[in-house]
């Protein structure tokens, strides 16, 4: 999940053809009043002459230099006013032959100060699902794509009594209420139940419905997060990935697949509830999906894993015939049950 050196770089770079644009931009506006008001460059030049010989006077600290600075800052005031006259009685704004830039908050250089700004933090989440090939999967799995038709009426789980139907229109409102929620409402959400349901479908709906409204969404499937939490344990120093451990407990949503297809033992166990609790204890919102039962869960990861989850989290439970399944019946010529 980690940042490579040419990842990086590869961010710093559409940073530096943005300032580049930007400069542009700035460049052929001043160009076009130039031409169009002659009388703009010389405001121009008076104002830069101005400055320069203000800054001189300050540096001399004397009486007649003080007075010499608030002469040239009235000059300077006036000939802006000017600027902006002659702009605005043509119709243009007045900020016109202002630098604009994508970000203003750091003027499109990534950082402001020492801390990467929330573009950056953003092109780096961006860069780091296309590499991963996420990106393509949401635009084939998305609530636009997801159908009701591969959860009957007439499938009724044991446990609860209640329809496959049932479950999911559940799941969906809860999801929606996540979404619509999101900024202003702590929430988790753990899916659990039958294999082949669309738990996995869900989170990449979720996560897509967040990205197009410009949170931070990581996703892992659970074998994937416990190796990289690994080699950045136990690995040499020069690959571990501050950075990364860092976005994992401060990003808008983390998304843990399929958990307890990892090898559990006491690490992943006690990595699980360290990044869980630090999630819960910022209010940042997780989405856990698993095939296991939630005595399962109980038993596998601790109990006090399990205080975390079914006191923080809502527990939604889909059942139903494998959707993998029914479309290979479907592709196939056979037939299956989508009693609406």
């Amino acid at each position: 999940m980690g940042l490579t050196n040419t990842q990086y770089d590869t961010i710093m770079r559409d940073y530096q053809r943005q300032q580049a644009k930007d400069q542009q931009e700035l460049s052929a506006r001043q160009e076009e009043i130039y031409g169009k008001f002659p009388e703009f460059s010389e405001i121009d030049r008076k104002i830069a002459s101005a400055s320069t010989a203000c800054a001189r006077q300050l540096l001399s600290d004397t009486p007649a230099g003080k007075d010499a600075v608030a002469t040239l800052q009235q000059s300077i005031t006036a000939l802006s006013k000017r600027r902006s006259e002659i702009l605005t009685s043509a119709g243009y704004p007045s900020d016109y032959l202002q630098m604009t830039y994508r970000c203003p908050d750091c003027q499109d250089t990534g950082y402001i100060g020492t801390r990467k700004c929330h573009c950056m933090k953003k092109a780096i989440i961006e860069l780091l699902y296309n590499d991963s090939n996420l990106k393509g999967i949401l635009e084939q799995e998305n609530f636009h794509t997801f159908s009701l038709d591969y959860y009957s009426k007439s499938h009724i789980d044991p446990l609860t009594g209640r329809s496959a139907r049932d479950a999911i229109e559940t799941a969906l409102r809860v999801c929606h209420h996540f979404i619509d929620t999101f900024s202003s409402e702590f929430h988790n959400i753990l899916l659990y139940g039958d294999t082949g349901v669309g738990k996995t479908f869900l989170t990449h709906c979720i996560a897509k419905e967040l990205m197009d409204y410009s949170y931070s969404v990581i996703y892992f499937s659970a074998a994937g997060l416990f190796d990289f939490l690994a080699k950045n344990t136990f690995g040499k120093r020069d690959e571990i990935d501050e950075d990364a451990l860092s976005h994992i407990c401060s990003c808008d949503l983390l998304i843990i697949d399929d958990l307890g297809t990892e090898l559990a033992n006491s690490f992943t166990v006690s990595q699980l509830f360290v990044i869980l609790n630090e999630r819960i204890l910022r209010k940042e919102a997780t989405i856990i999906s698993t095939n296991l039962s939630l005595e399962d869960i109980k038993a596998i990861y601790s109990e006090r894993i399990f205080s975390r989850i079914s006191s923080s989290y809502s527990m939604l439970r889909l059942t139903g015939d494998d959707i993998r399944i029914q479309k290979k019946l479907l592709n196939l010529g056979g037939t299956k049950d989508v009693t609406p």
